[in-house]
């Protein structure tokens, strides 16, 4: 008994000196940290600044790559398919790691068993917005102008199962209103209709839409996150006008393969939640409009299948799919 609870505790420590080690050790070569999207978004900004950073704290460089497609998938397909050793990571993305994957009918893996979760960076918020000239001023005045017309009102988005999409269809289900979905190639063409007054309404990235705001081309009726926005103190949010547990953003993470040891786990956590409380890496991410909310792995792990819950009952009520 002696024996066995000796070579019991001999493995234990083994183990543990391994992993002290390994995390010792990392990284002691290039880090690669793919990006599902095209060079010049948000998500590929964030992915470099955070690269940027990490190279210099942790002393090897962190190369972004980028593999867009498929709202994401084709990247973090990728990184599904890596070997679990810490050196591919992925920049995470609510269309990638919540959406896209959950309103596929054949999805290229599995958002939750197929990653170990690392951190939370932060979120762009979502805002409905309305051309400043029509009469509408606020969620409750919307709502009515949509039971009033035979056609019901109309929402443009960047694209089918985009954030902008998701939103729309919430709103649809929870007034029970018609709206009527119009899809554009991007954020940009959606917002020229929108000025234009072919569109409705649109539950843009906030980031997307402040120099309309400031100039008062366009007015703002609600915020897609639980509190108001600290920019925009004086517009409601989704649930102050009525609409309970509405919560939409565009949110950046960072994840690995799964089977990725936990060492490099939390010390990648720790090193991202020290970094993204840098001064100079929140001034940037405050041009970007990213508010900041750093995790542990288990609490972003927590936060993801939410998400995936809750974008999958949308999209099973309205029956939105990809293929």
């Amino acid at each position: 008994m002696r024996t066995f609870k000796w070579c019991i505790g001999a493995a234990i420590a083994l183990a543990t000196a391994s992993a002290h080690a390994q995390t010792q050790e990392y990284p002691n070569r290039v880090v690669r940290f793919i990006v599902g999207f095209a060079p010049g978004g948000g998500t590929d900004i964030v992915a470099r600044l955070l690269a940027q950073k990490l190279s210099e704290s942790l002393g090897q460089q962190f190369v972004v790559e980028n593999r867009p497609g498929a709202t994401g998938m084709v990247g973090a397909n990728a990184v599904a398919k890596a070997a679990p050793d810490g050196y591919t990571l992925l920049m995470a993305h609510v269309n990638s790691n919540a959406i896209a994957p959950t309103i596929a009918k054949k999805p290229l893996y599995d958002p939750v068993r197929d990653f170990a979760l690392i951190s939370y960076v932060g979120y762009v918020p979502n805002i409905l917005v309305i051309n400043a000239q029509r009469p509408f001023k606020s969620v409750a005045d919307l709502v009515a102008a949509a039971k009033s017309s035979p056609k019901g009102l109309t929402f443009a988005s960047p694209g089918v199962g985009s954030t902008n999409h998701l939103a729309g269809e919430m709103l649809a289900m929870g007034a029970g209103v018609k709206l009527v979905h119009v899809p554009y190639k991007g954020s940009s063409p959606a917002i020229v209709d929108l000025l234009g007054g072919q569109i409705d309404m649109n539950f843009d990235a906030l980031s997307s839409v402040v120099p309309y705001l400031k100039d008062g081309r366009m007015r703002a009726l609600a915020v897609t996150t639980p509190q108001r926005d600290p920019e925009y103190p004086d517009v409601p949010t989704m649930t102050e006008s009525g609409f309970k547990q509405f919560e939409v953003t565009n949110w950046y993470g960072v994840a690995a393969p799964a089977g990725t040891p936990p060492a490099i786990v939390d010390r990648l956590n720790k090193e991202i939640n020290r970094i993204v409380q840098e001064p100079e890496v929140v001034k940037k991410l405050d041009e970007l409009g990213v508010r900041r909310n750093p995790m542990t792995p288990a609490q972003f792990q927590q936060f993801v299948e939410a998400e995936i819950a809750k974008y999958r009952t949308v999209a099973q009520a309205t029956g939105i799919s990809t293929d």
